[in-house]
């Protein structure tokens, strides 16, 4: 019970998480946030605390939180070695911009400057892959410094704050202390309407355009009423690595995936566009293909670029128009600029030859002749897509096995694909977890490759605990396939190092944490056994392998090696 005559800087900083309408906080216990884990004992009935095995998972479990809830993410790792393993869901947060808030236990302030115990500048540290880093110094300052981290996560294009907790502030008392601010509320930039009508002159003089769908800051409005200017411009629509969200895939106008492995005729519809249109897609690395589909810094597309953050418009494009906006924003505004007289018909020949080029790609294909045992994976996606529930939330972690998902499978909804644009392996099982303590009533499905499950299977024992009824999918070809993908195409004879060969019994490892295991040899039995762990009362791992042949969806190992062989 507490009998302290005044609270303490733990105390204040729970108050001030409660008052942001924090409910669910995720962590690795340190001792050097004892007093904060003591201060959430008092509301161990109303704030759900997740403890997980690694400090890498926790901040994973809550960037993957945050991206189903739509609230950013709480996170509580102790000092230097704790606040370097979690620095890998730190990343993903800032790449994929996700509102997070990092707590980093630090030493006693009289400690600081001698190189003490797990000590750490953390505003040096962490600078480069947060939108803002402090320490908390002063005890009576909690709430302010709270206000503003759960602000600036919020703000702009969205992204982690971390912020550093002196052991001494946290026990430290507070005679006067202020009131806990009200919640955060981010500002919502919203376009010009002279620049609207811009952009509706440009659609109207084109021929060839193409709209991309892609970053963070959308909601399920939003996305409606993005599909309604949509629809009502006949715009044919793409979406961004990983964002296959925002669109419907099943919905004429949409056009296909900017990703790992795009269809080419895609990618060659952003070369020949005369009108793109980039709405909250940053059009990185990735979706670009090596920043080859788009000129540098002048592109030869009339393009026009819409972001909720200044510093990204022009940052690597010179855009012909720029919109400076939150995506709701935008989406209700051009919702409200569009009627069914904007749509021009010349439009629709480019769409229905765009969207026959999509089908043709991912649609139904000849069955490959695998090893007996394995299962082929575009069938196994194929059939998915009927057999899934509607409102399916499906996470993944990094490596090739996610190239038929991304490629196959039909997104529907908004909020169903929990992926790390990072690409960070290990990601898939602890972003299940909070995606799931997010949304509790929807079935969660996690893809894992077996190197990208083996670096979080220890949050099988989490899962467990909190008996999540999230099914697992480890897809296993003994190897590391993405990087032996790439070892064959540029170091032909020379496979080293890539080789999984000593995997363990995946279905003895999930009931040895108390987990349902099953193996699944074909694809009736994967789809029978994903929706029978839909309906258990704890986590499923199903076990498939797969022909390592079978490197990607559009290569063989073999092809590969023929294809790079030198004469001799």
């Amino acid at each position: 019970m507490n009998t302290q005559p005044h609270p303490t800087g733990a105390r204040l900083l729970i108050d001030a998480l409660l008052a942001q309408g924090m409910d669910t906080v995720f962590c690795v216990p340190g001792e050097s946030f004892l007093d904060a884990m003591d201060a959430l004992y008092d509301h161990r009935d109303t704030v759900n605390l997740v403890v997980c095995r690694h400090e890498g998972s926790a901040t994973f479990m809550a960037e993957g939180y945050a991206k189903a809830s739509g609230k950013p993410g709480v996170c509580f790792v102790t000092r230097a070695p704790g606040a370097s393993q979690a620095s890998i869901g730190l990343h993903t947060a800032f790449q994929d911009g996700t509102p997070l808030i990092l707590f980093i236990g630090q030493v006693s302030r009289r400690f600081m400057e001698r190189g003490a115990f797990q000590e750490v500048d953390y505003r040096s540290m962490f600078g480069p892959v947060s939108k803002w880093v402090a320490q908390i110094d002063q005890a009576e300052r909690m709430g302010e410094m709270v206000h503003r981290a759960f602000h600036t996560a919020l703000s702009g294009r969205m992204g982690p704050v971390v912020l550093a907790l002196p052991e001494d502030v946290l026990s430290e008392e507070v005679p006067h202390a202020p009131r806990a601010a009200l919640a955060a509320t981010a500002p919502s930039s919203a376009p010009q309407a002279g620049d609207l009508a811009t952009l509706m002159q440009l659609i109207q003089a084109a021929h060839k355009p193409l709209l991309v769908l892609g970053g963070s800051g959308w909601n399920a409005q939003a996305v409606a009423e993005m599909r309604r200017f949509i629809h009502a411009t006949g715009l044919p629509v793409a979406c961004s690595f990983r964002r296959q969200d925002l669109f419907d895939h099943r919905d004429p106008h949409y056009v296909g995936l900017l990703g790992l492995g795009a269809d080419p005729g895609l990618q060659r519809a952003v070369k020949d566009a005369d009108l793109l249109i980039l709405l909250g897609a940053r059009m990185g690395e990735v979706p670009s293909q090596g920043y080859t589909l788009i000129d540098i810094p002048q592109p030869q597309q009339t393009l026009v670029h819409a972001m909720p953050c200044a510093l990204e418009l022009g940052r690597v494009y010179r855009p012909h128009l720029a919109l400076l906006s939150s995506m709701p924003a935008l989406a209700h505004r051009l919702a409200e600029q569009a009627t069914p007289e904007t749509l021009p018909a010349r439009f629709a020949p480019h769409v229905q030859a765009l969207r026959a080029g999509y089908e043709a790609f991912s649609g139904p294909r000849t069955a490959t002749p695998c090893k007996p045992g394995t299962i082929d994976l575009a069938q196994a996606w194929l059939a998915l897509n009927d057999a899934l529930p509607e409102d399916v939330l499906i996470s993944n972690g990094a490596g090739n096995y996610t190239a038929w998902a991304h490629r196959y499978y039909r997104y529907r909804i908004y909020g169903s694909q929990i992926a790390p644009t990072s690409g960070a392996m290990g990601y898939g099982l602890p972003a299940a977890i909070g995606a799931k303590l997010a949304h509790p009533q929807r079935p969660v499905l996690c893809l894992a490759g077996d190197g990208c499950f083996m670096m979080s299977s220890h949050e099988l024992a989490t899962a467990v605990k909190l008996e999540l009824a999230i099914v697992i999918v480890v897809f296993d070809n003994q190897m590391y396939g993405t990087i032996r993908m790439h070892q064959e195409k540029w170091f032909p004879g020379r496979v080293h190092g890539t080789a999984l060969d000593t995997n363990p019994d995946f279905v003895a490892l999930a009931r040895a944490y108390g987990a349902q295991g099953l193996r699944a040899d074909s694809v009736a039995e994967l789809q029978t056994a994903i929706l029978q762990g839909f309906a258990a009362k704890g986590p499923t791992l199903i076990h498939v392998l797969t022909d390592p042949e079978y490197i990607s969806p559009s290569a063989t190992l073999s092809g590969l090696r023929q294809q790079n062989a030198k004469p001799i």
